[in-house]
């Protein structure tokens, strides 16, 4: 187990995404994935207000009912830390006071418990008050709601903000960020945020760690990405930078025996400030390469020719 940031939050060093439950996962697929993961040791569970209001005929929340049933069915809340974020549902967009107060509400309602273990505002709002925001998410840690903040896809700059504002008036301070992150997309992180990370002790746990399945060598021509529900996302790696971290992918992976899956959330869990590398999986065939990665541990040599092919990578 790793704490993340400051908090008390100990978690599996592998972090679950939920975004495929309600959209490639129907709700027996998603309870199945989450039963496999909780009984392989995993208990650090991502998800969102917004998920999966893309897929034809969401509404958003989908991935929250699910795991809400799952946790009535199972008994399992008590055993697990879930983070969830706000801003993106269709019916609680942005982040004044009152859309985050009753976002959160509705979260709860979805997800069937009395509080979130961490709760990240899921994108920068430029038409609210950044105090105002911070101050709503204070208002939730003091009510019970929320035991911890976390910030995703913020700017350093404006995370740096968030603390400033917190520390001044005495406020929770985040203890995570999540940021895009993985071995063909390291800036701006690596640049921009992971100085502001180390300086306030944040936990970090990348989105996008598989790069919409890139990183796991099954999309390498165009034709691979026919009919694929990730094609835009992960046909944007697919040229020679991308495909030369690929095949240093492959070499590693011959190597320990594992899949390329496994080696790239392997090289993430290892980057300075990372905690949980968050991945999801459709079906439970999927989770025991993730899960792998939690406890295989790369060479320096493979670590530096995997570094030194992703730096090739434009951004």
């Amino acid at each position: 187990m790793t704490r993340i940031g400051t908090s008390d939050l100990d978690v599996f060093p592998l972090a679950l995404g939920g975004n495929t439950f309600g959209w490639t996962s129907d709700e027996a697929a998603s309870h199945a994935v989450l039963d496999a993961f909780v009984g392989a040791g995993g208990n650090f569970i991502d998800t969102a207000d917004g998920y999966s209001a893309w897929a034809p005929g969401n509404h958003g929340g989908e991935s929250e009912t699910i795991i809400g049933s799952w946790l009535a069915a199972g008994g399992h809340r008590d055993d697990v830390v879930i983070g969830t974020k706000v801003s993106q549902h269709p019916d609680f967009r942005g982040l004044s006071a009152r859309n985050v107060a009753a976002a959160a509400a509705a979260s709860l309602t979805r997800l069937g418990t009395d509080r979130i273990d961490l709760y990240y505002a899921h994108f920068d709002d430029a038409n609210t008050p950044l105090e105002e925001t911070v101050t709503a998410f204070n208002d939730l840690v003091a009510a019970g709601s929320i035991r911890y903040v976390g910030v995703s896809n913020y700017s350093a700059a404006r995370v740096s903000e968030w603390i400033e504002i917190a520390t001044r008036n005495g406020f929770a301070l985040p203890v995570a960020l999540q940021p895009h992150y993985n071995l063909v997309h390291r800036q701006p992180f690596e640049r921009e945020q992971l100085p502001v990370v180390q300086q306030n002790h944040l936990g970090v746990v990348p989105y996008f760690a598989l790069a919409s399945g890139f990183l796991t060598g099954k999309y390498r021509t165009l034709a691979d990405l026919e009919g694929s529900a990730r094609r835009q996302m992960a046909g944007g790696y697919l040229n020679a930078a991308g495909l030369a971290v690929v095949a240093v992918l492959d070499t590693v992976a011959q190597a320990h025996g594992v899949s390329l899956a496994t080696i790239a959330l392997a090289w993430l869990r290892a980057r300075p400030g990372v905690v949980a590398p968050l991945a999801s999986a459709r079906t439970v065939g999927q989770l025991p390469d993730l899960m792998a990665a939690a406890t295989l541990t790369l060479t320096s040599e493979e670590t530096e020719a995997l570094d030194a092919a992703s730096a090739r990578v434009p951004e």
